[in-house]
Protein backbone atom coordinates (compact mmCIF):
# COMPACT_ATOMS: atom_id res chain seq x y z
CA UNK A 1 0.00 0.00 0.00
CA UNK A 2 1.64 3.41 -1.07
CA UNK A 3 1.99 5.84 2.08
CA UNK A 4 0.05 8.95 2.36
CA UNK A 5 2.74 11.93 1.90
CA UNK A 6 -0.21 14.45 0.98
CA UNK A 7 0.67 16.66 4.64
CA UNK A 8 4.45 16.88 3.72
CA UNK A 9 3.36 17.99 0.30
CA UNK A 10 0.76 20.27 1.47
CA UNK A 11 3.51 21.63 3.35
CA UNK A 12 5.79 22.29 0.59
CA UNK A 13 3.18 23.87 -1.74
CA UNK A 14 2.21 26.75 1.68
CA UNK A 15 5.79 27.72 1.35
CA UNK A 16 6.66 27.65 -1.84
CA UNK A 17 3.28 29.54 -2.31
CA UNK A 18 4.34 32.41 -0.24
CA UNK A 19 7.75 32.54 -1.85
CA UNK A 20 6.50 32.74 -4.83
CA UNK A 21 4.56 35.74 -4.08
CA UNK A 22 7.14 37.35 -3.44
CA UNK A 23 8.79 36.60 -6.62
CA UNK A 24 6.31 37.98 -8.96
CA UNK A 25 5.49 41.06 -6.74
CA UNK A 26 9.07 41.91 -6.81
CA UNK A 27 9.34 41.33 -10.81
CA UNK A 28 6.14 43.37 -11.44
CA UNK A 29 7.11 45.86 -9.44
CA UNK A 30 10.58 46.55 -10.78
CA UNK A 31 9.18 45.86 -14.44
CA UNK A 32 7.08 48.37 -14.35
CA UNK A 33 9.33 50.90 -12.89
CA UNK A 34 11.77 50.00 -15.62
CA UNK A 35 9.61 49.82 -18.54
CA UNK A 36 11.43 46.14 -19.03
CA UNK A 37 9.13 44.03 -21.17
CA UNK A 38 10.94 40.95 -20.95
CA UNK A 39 10.78 41.28 -17.13
CA UNK A 40 7.05 42.09 -17.14
CA UNK A 41 6.52 38.65 -19.03
CA UNK A 42 8.85 37.07 -16.28
CA UNK A 43 6.58 38.06 -14.08
CA UNK A 44 3.66 36.87 -16.11
CA UNK A 45 5.80 33.43 -15.84
CA UNK A 46 5.55 33.90 -11.65
CA UNK A 47 1.73 33.92 -11.63
CA UNK A 48 1.71 30.75 -12.83
CA UNK A 49 4.10 30.10 -10.32
CA UNK A 50 1.68 30.81 -7.50
CA UNK A 51 -1.39 29.72 -9.21
CA UNK A 52 0.39 26.65 -9.93
CA UNK A 53 1.14 25.98 -6.04
CA UNK A 54 -2.97 26.76 -5.47
CA UNK A 55 -3.53 23.92 -7.95
CA UNK A 56 -1.31 21.90 -6.63
CA UNK A 57 -2.97 22.34 -3.02
CA UNK A 58 -6.55 21.64 -4.54
CA UNK A 59 -5.18 18.23 -6.16
CA UNK A 60 -3.03 17.08 -2.90
CA UNK A 61 -6.18 17.18 -1.14
CA UNK A 62 -8.28 15.19 -3.61
CA UNK A 63 -5.45 12.73 -4.39
CA UNK A 64 -4.95 10.24 -1.93
CA UNK A 65 -3.54 6.36 -2.44
CA UNK A 66 -6.02 5.04 0.07
CA UNK A 67 -8.64 3.17 -1.96
CA UNK A 68 -12.32 3.67 -0.68
CA UNK A 69 -15.61 2.44 -2.16
CA UNK A 70 -15.78 4.60 -5.26
CA UNK A 71 -12.18 4.75 -6.30
CA UNK A 72 -10.78 1.37 -5.78
CA UNK A 73 -7.71 1.78 -6.95
CA UNK A 74 -6.91 5.00 -5.28
CA UNK A 75 -6.90 9.05 -6.20
CA UNK A 76 -3.47 9.34 -7.87
CA UNK A 77 -4.77 10.63 -10.91
CA UNK A 78 -5.39 13.74 -9.58
CA UNK A 79 -1.84 15.03 -8.92
CA UNK A 80 -1.40 13.69 -12.79
CA UNK A 81 -4.32 15.69 -13.82
CA UNK A 82 -3.24 18.52 -12.20
CA UNK A 83 0.60 18.29 -13.32
CA UNK A 84 -1.08 18.67 -16.95
CA UNK A 85 -2.64 22.07 -15.62
CA UNK A 86 0.51 22.98 -14.84
CA UNK A 87 1.65 22.54 -18.47
CA UNK A 88 -1.36 24.42 -19.45
CA UNK A 89 0.05 27.43 -17.41
CA UNK A 90 3.26 27.28 -18.66
CA UNK A 91 2.04 27.36 -22.63
CA UNK A 92 -0.49 29.95 -21.69
CA UNK A 93 3.12 32.28 -20.65
CA UNK A 94 4.56 31.60 -23.58
CA UNK A 95 2.38 32.63 -25.84
CA UNK A 96 2.07 36.41 -23.65
CA UNK A 97 5.35 36.60 -23.82
CA UNK A 98 5.68 35.92 -27.78
CA UNK A 99 2.88 38.05 -28.19
CA UNK A 100 4.34 41.15 -26.04
CA UNK A 101 7.69 41.16 -27.70
CA UNK A 102 5.72 41.13 -31.53
CA UNK A 103 3.92 44.17 -30.08
CA UNK A 104 7.09 46.14 -29.39
CA UNK A 105 8.63 45.07 -32.10
CA UNK A 106 5.90 46.47 -34.52
CA UNK A 107 4.84 49.38 -32.29
CA UNK A 108 7.81 50.69 -30.21
CA UNK A 109 7.77 51.35 -26.82
CA UNK A 110 9.95 53.44 -24.17
CA UNK A 111 13.41 52.79 -23.70
CA UNK A 112 13.95 50.78 -20.41
CA UNK A 113 15.43 52.68 -17.80
CA UNK A 114 17.24 50.30 -14.78
CA UNK A 115 19.69 51.28 -11.63
CA UNK A 116 21.90 49.13 -9.52
CA UNK A 117 19.50 48.67 -6.90
CA UNK A 118 17.20 47.14 -9.01
CA UNK A 119 19.31 44.53 -10.43
CA UNK A 120 20.04 43.79 -6.98
CA UNK A 121 16.51 42.43 -6.28
CA UNK A 122 16.49 40.77 -8.94
CA UNK A 123 19.89 38.51 -7.56
CA UNK A 124 17.65 38.11 -4.60
CA UNK A 125 14.58 37.07 -6.69
CA UNK A 126 16.84 34.71 -8.30
CA UNK A 127 18.07 33.34 -5.30
CA UNK A 128 14.81 32.76 -4.19
CA UNK A 129 13.56 30.96 -7.12
CA UNK A 130 16.90 28.73 -7.05
CA UNK A 131 16.17 27.70 -3.24
CA UNK A 132 12.68 26.92 -4.03
CA UNK A 133 13.19 24.53 -7.14
CA UNK A 134 15.89 22.61 -5.51
CA UNK A 135 13.73 22.31 -2.59
CA UNK A 136 10.29 21.19 -3.85
CA UNK A 137 12.56 18.53 -6.30
CA UNK A 138 14.20 17.02 -3.65
CA UNK A 139 11.08 16.65 -1.30
CA UNK A 140 8.95 15.61 -4.72
CA UNK A 141 11.64 12.81 -5.32
CA UNK A 142 11.23 11.65 -1.58
CA UNK A 143 7.72 11.55 -1.28
CA UNK A 144 7.04 10.48 -5.17
CA UNK A 145 4.79 13.60 -5.69
CA UNK A 146 3.90 14.23 -9.07
CA UNK A 147 2.99 17.27 -8.89
CA UNK A 148 5.95 18.58 -6.92
CA UNK A 149 8.72 17.61 -9.21
CA UNK A 150 6.49 19.01 -11.88
CA UNK A 151 6.29 22.65 -10.23
CA UNK A 152 9.73 22.20 -9.43
CA UNK A 153 10.66 21.65 -13.59
CA UNK A 154 8.90 25.19 -13.86
CA UNK A 155 10.76 27.27 -11.15
CA UNK A 156 13.88 25.86 -13.08
CA UNK A 157 12.63 27.27 -16.06
CA UNK A 158 12.07 30.34 -14.16
CA UNK A 159 15.29 30.23 -12.67
CA UNK A 160 16.96 29.92 -16.48
CA UNK A 161 14.46 32.85 -17.87
CA UNK A 162 15.16 35.28 -14.77
CA UNK A 163 19.02 34.63 -15.38
CA UNK A 164 18.74 35.76 -19.02
CA UNK A 165 16.76 38.60 -18.22
CA UNK A 166 19.24 39.74 -15.78
CA UNK A 167 21.58 39.73 -18.23
CA UNK A 168 19.70 41.72 -20.71
CA UNK A 169 18.95 44.24 -18.03
CA UNK A 170 22.57 44.19 -17.14
CA UNK A 171 23.74 44.80 -20.55
CA UNK A 172 20.82 47.78 -20.60
CA UNK A 173 22.20 49.31 -17.73
CA UNK A 174 25.97 49.27 -19.25
CA UNK A 175 24.19 50.41 -22.11
CA UNK A 176 24.01 53.90 -20.84
CA UNK A 177 27.38 54.22 -19.13
CA UNK A 178 28.66 52.85 -23.12
CA UNK A 179 26.53 55.36 -25.03
CA UNK A 180 25.26 51.98 -26.85
CA UNK A 181 21.61 52.68 -27.07
CA UNK A 182 21.43 49.84 -29.58
CA UNK A 183 21.46 47.39 -26.85
CA UNK A 184 18.07 48.50 -25.76
CA UNK A 185 16.84 45.67 -27.99
CA UNK A 186 18.25 43.08 -26.06
CA UNK A 187 14.76 43.49 -23.75
CA UNK A 188 13.28 42.58 -26.71
CA UNK A 189 15.59 39.91 -28.71
CA UNK A 190 15.51 37.82 -25.42
CA UNK A 191 11.84 37.67 -24.43
CA UNK A 192 11.81 34.74 -27.40
CA UNK A 193 14.13 32.26 -25.90
CA UNK A 194 12.53 32.78 -22.57
CA UNK A 195 9.39 31.64 -24.53
CA UNK A 196 11.29 28.84 -25.84
CA UNK A 197 12.07 27.91 -22.41
CA UNK A 198 9.41 27.86 -21.22
CA UNK A 199 7.21 25.88 -23.40
CA UNK A 200 10.37 23.46 -23.13
CA UNK A 201 9.19 22.90 -19.00
CA UNK A 202 5.65 22.60 -20.20
CA UNK A 203 6.56 19.80 -22.58
CA UNK A 204 8.46 17.99 -19.99
CA UNK A 205 5.42 17.89 -17.52
CA UNK A 206 3.59 16.85 -19.77
CA UNK A 207 6.02 13.77 -21.10
CA UNK A 208 6.49 12.80 -17.48
CA UNK A 209 2.57 12.34 -16.39
CA UNK A 210 1.06 11.31 -19.94
CA UNK A 211 2.16 7.22 -19.06
CA UNK A 212 0.59 7.20 -15.47
CA UNK A 213 -3.17 9.34 -17.25
CA UNK A 214 -3.00 6.55 -20.48
CA UNK A 215 -2.45 3.69 -18.39
CA UNK A 216 1.13 2.63 -20.22
CA UNK A 217 2.93 -0.18 -19.61
CA UNK A 218 4.23 -0.13 -16.59
CA UNK A 219 6.68 -3.06 -16.62
CA UNK A 220 7.92 -5.20 -19.78
CA UNK A 221 5.71 -8.54 -19.58
CA UNK A 222 8.92 -10.29 -20.15
CA UNK A 223 10.56 -8.98 -17.38
CA UNK A 224 7.69 -9.61 -15.23
CA UNK A 225 7.43 -13.75 -16.75
CA UNK A 226 11.08 -13.89 -16.01
CA UNK A 227 10.56 -13.17 -12.35
CA UNK A 228 7.40 -15.32 -11.93
CA UNK A 229 8.51 -18.18 -13.71
CA UNK A 230 11.60 -18.69 -11.30
CA UNK A 231 8.94 -19.62 -8.51
CA UNK A 232 9.00 -23.21 -7.73
CA UNK A 233 5.61 -24.86 -8.78
CA UNK A 234 4.51 -22.10 -11.39
CA UNK A 235 4.19 -24.13 -14.46
CA UNK A 236 3.31 -20.77 -16.57
CA UNK A 237 1.80 -17.39 -16.76
CA UNK A 238 0.34 -15.75 -19.42
CA UNK A 239 -2.12 -12.30 -20.29
CA UNK A 240 0.30 -10.51 -18.33
CA UNK A 241 -0.67 -6.64 -17.84
CA UNK A 242 0.50 -3.70 -15.94
CA UNK A 243 0.10 -0.03 -15.13
CA UNK A 244 1.02 2.56 -13.51
CA UNK A 245 4.56 4.49 -12.92
CA UNK A 246 7.19 2.02 -10.78
CA UNK A 247 8.17 4.05 -7.70
CA UNK A 248 4.85 5.65 -7.65
CA UNK A 249 2.18 2.83 -7.85
CA UNK A 250 2.60 0.20 -10.37
CA UNK A 251 -0.97 -2.58 -11.21
CA UNK A 252 0.09 -5.76 -12.08
CA UNK A 253 -2.60 -8.35 -13.12
CA UNK A 254 -1.58 -11.57 -15.12
CA UNK A 255 -2.89 -15.40 -15.23
CA UNK A 256 -1.41 -18.38 -13.53
CA UNK A 257 -1.08 -21.72 -14.09
CA UNK A 258 0.49 -23.68 -11.15
CA UNK A 259 1.37 -27.26 -9.90
CA UNK A 260 -1.28 -27.41 -7.13
CA UNK A 261 -3.74 -30.43 -6.18
CA UNK A 262 -5.36 -28.30 -3.40
CA UNK A 263 -6.00 -24.47 -2.90
CA UNK A 264 -3.95 -23.88 -0.23
CA UNK A 265 -0.56 -24.75 -2.07
CA UNK A 266 -1.92 -22.92 -4.83
CA UNK A 267 -2.43 -19.93 -2.17
CA UNK A 268 0.94 -20.44 -0.93
CA UNK A 269 2.71 -20.08 -4.55
CA UNK A 270 0.68 -17.14 -5.32
CA UNK A 271 1.82 -15.34 -2.08
CA UNK A 272 5.51 -16.08 -2.92
CA UNK A 273 5.10 -14.63 -6.56
CA UNK A 274 3.18 -11.48 -5.09
CA UNK A 275 5.92 -11.10 -2.52
CA UNK A 276 8.84 -11.12 -5.41
CA UNK A 277 7.08 -8.90 -7.21
CA UNK A 278 6.62 -6.28 -4.24
CA UNK A 279 10.59 -6.61 -3.56
CA UNK A 280 11.01 -5.21 -7.00
CA UNK A 281 8.13 -3.21 -7.89
CA UNK A 282 7.02 -1.64 -4.53
CA UNK A 283 4.61 -0.08 -4.10
CA UNK A 284 2.25 -2.67 -6.49
CA UNK A 285 -0.87 -3.70 -6.31
CA UNK A 286 -0.43 -7.59 -7.66
CA UNK A 287 -4.03 -9.27 -9.20
CA UNK A 288 -3.65 -13.02 -10.27
CA UNK A 289 -5.94 -15.65 -11.59
CA UNK A 290 -5.11 -19.65 -10.68
CA UNK A 291 -5.41 -21.52 -13.33
CA UNK A 292 -4.37 -25.58 -13.03
CA UNK A 293 -1.46 -27.47 -14.56
CA UNK A 294 -3.95 -28.75 -17.47
CA UNK A 295 -4.74 -25.43 -19.12
CA UNK A 296 -2.53 -24.38 -21.48
CA UNK A 297 -1.65 -20.81 -23.42
CA UNK A 298 1.56 -19.98 -25.23
CA UNK A 299 0.79 -15.77 -24.49
CA UNK A 300 2.25 -13.88 -21.94
CA UNK A 301 1.27 -10.57 -22.19
CA UNK A 302 -1.20 -9.11 -25.40
CA UNK A 303 1.94 -8.59 -27.66
CA UNK A 304 4.41 -11.19 -28.93
CA UNK A 305 3.91 -14.83 -27.57
CA UNK A 306 6.61 -16.92 -25.51
CA UNK A 307 6.24 -20.36 -26.00
CA UNK A 308 5.64 -22.80 -22.51
CA UNK A 309 8.22 -23.48 -19.87
CA UNK A 310 9.43 -27.41 -20.45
Amino acid sequence: MPQDNRSQVRQVLLITLFLNLVVMGLKAVVGVMTGSLSLQADALHSVTDSANNVLGLVASHFSSPIPDRHHPYGHQKYEGIAALGIAAFLVIACFEIIQGAVEKIWHGGDPVKISGGQLWILLIVLGINIFVAFYERRVGLAVNSPILIADAYHTMSDIWVTIMVLAGLIGIWQSENLNLPQLQQLDVILAFPVAILVFTSGWEVVRSNLPWLVDEMAVPPETIYDIVMAVPGVVNCHDIASRGVVGRQVFIEMHLIVEADDVETAHKITETVEMLLEERFDPVRVIIHVEPPSYQSPEISFGPDIHLKK
